[in-house]
């Protein structure tokens, strides 16, 4: 009778109830991939919790208001386009102004990720930001460029269908695609043509015709060059029947998207671009499958497919740990947010990120970052080096008056850092490094200089 009343009590509580809490390991790996980098106190936190818990718990402490306030001229749009007639000295005037702004912009978004009190959140935004791109270089209005960073906040853990279509509009996206060149008998072809390869289906999954009709749909959408808003000119829309992906009618745009959101490519593409993000390399192709069902059926929620791949037991493999290399904003970031340094100005570190390979607001090109392997070469594996060892050599070259803070205007405090650890370096170790460390010779290092061992270890570039 004992064990028929305890098979019903399992089938009725919630997983979370009845499952064991994930542990230190498990919980580090999920901050780390989830984060930017986690501290030893949040670890042991979430280590009581059962995977399914700990996602929910991050996912409830996102949000889409940033806690830093934005530069002061973020609701005054200047176009471009009103310095057609200005003098040579105007234009030049107008670009270095804009080039500050460019710089405010970039610096406004680092401070939010090294203080936010959700870096999943920002974590999302800057994965919609690689996979929505657009550029202030094309762009060359930093108002555009921040409303769009805002746009993708809002959305970051929304639904993916909401997001595609508001992304479709947004006068940066309008800019950076050349949609509003795109006229009813001159059809121009790049954002029906990326939004199908990049946004949605994916390379090969569409014809050159499907291309060519979607552009016609698409036609009329602009831009308000006073005010640097979306405006749909009727005058400039193709009315026709279009044939799409096997459909026929008088799409509209949205219509068009709305085609995209029907086909499976669509979300089996995204959770792809997500389990690169946050998983592995290579995604399971079955698992795929599974968590793409499950978007399709939740509408495209984000955050059932953010749950669905957190919680999976594939992400919490051997063989996926420590399977993914920093990018440099999550060593720069992850590095002072770990070890908490005081930083003044992070100008330094918006150009230290540039230097390594991640221009903020400024990918590339219109497949963003490549990610991955792509960040390490002979001259940035060097320069991610230097970072390292400028970041953690700070505290000795700081003048003999504590609260002077060194080189870069960073400020580290290693003896208080390392109070919990104590002498357990197995401990220190686990929590700076995803793996193993490289080096196979034991350390007789303490404090200051072992944490500069671990952070220059191979290892450290992992996550």
């Amino acid at each position: 009778m004992g064990k028929r009343w305890l098979f019903l009590l399992l089938a009725v509580l919630p997983l979370g109830a009845v499952a064991a809490p994930m542990g230190f390991d498990e919980a580090r790996h999920l901050l780390n991939r989830t984060s930017f980098a986690a501290g030893l106190s949040d670890i042991e936190s979430y280590a009581r919790l059962t995977r399914v818990q700990a996602v929910d718990q991050l996912l409830g402490l996102t949000g889409a208001s940033p806690v830093t306030p934005p530069p002061s001229w973020v609701g005054e749009y200047e176009s471009p386009a009103r310095m057609r007639d200005a003098s040579e000295e105007e234009r030049k005037l107008f670009q270095r102004q804009q080039f500050v702004k460019g710089g405010e912009l970039r610096a406004w978004w680092l401070t939010e990720m090294l203080v936010t009190p959700s870096p999943l959140t920002e974590k999302m935004v800057l994965f919609w930001h690689n996979h929505f791109v657009s550029s202030l270089q094309k762009v060359r209005s930093p108002v555009l460029m921040y409303r769009q960073n805002q746009l993708l906040r809002k959305y970051a853990l929304g639904y993916f269908g909401d997001l595609l279509h508001a992304v479709a509009k947004d006068p940066a996206m309008v800019v950076y695609l050349d949609s509003a060149s795109n006229r009813k008998g001159r059809p121009n072809e790049n954002f029906a043509r990326e939004v199908m390869e990049l946004f949605t289906l994916g390379e090969g999954r569409y014809s050159e015709q499907d291309v060519k009709e979607a552009a016609r749909a698409f036609t009329g959408w602009s831009i308000d060059q006073e005010r640097g808003e979306f405006v749909f000119r009727q005058p400039a829309h193709d009315a026709g029947v279009k044939n799409i992906l096997g459909s026929s009618g008088n799409f509209d745009g949205d219509a068009v998207l709305d085609l995209l959101l029907a086909q499976p490519q669509t979300a089996e593409f995204v959770v792809r671009k997500l389990w690169r993000e946050f998983v592995s390399p290579q995604p399971d192709a079955a698992e795929v499958t599974r968590i793409a069902r499950l978007f399709r059926d939740n509408r495209y929620n984000i955050r059932v497919v953010l749950r669905a791949l957190l919680t999976a037991d594939v992400f919490y493999a051997p063989e996926n740990r420590a399977a993914l290399l920093k990018s440099p904003v999550d060593l720069i970031v992850g590095s002072l947010r770990q070890f908490r340094f005081e930083t003044g100005e992070v100008t330094p570190f918006v150009n230290a990120s540039r230097q390594l390979g991640q221009d903020l607001f400024a990918p590339p090109n219109v497949k963003g970052w490549p990610g991955g392997e792509a960040w390490i070469n002979s001259a940035t594996l060097l320069r991610r080096k230097q970072l390292l060892e400028r970041l953690f050599r700070a505290q000795e070259m700081r003048p003999a008056v504590a609260p002077v803070r060194a080189e870069m205007d960073i400020y580290f405090d290693s003896e208080r850092w390392l109070q919990p650890f104590a002498d357990a370096d197995a401990r220190l170790i686990k929590v700076v490094l995803a793996t193993d460390p490289a080096s196979s010779v034991v350390s007789t290092a303490h404090g200051l200089p072992r944490i500069r061992e671990l952070v220059l270890d191979p290892a450290y570039q992992l996550k």
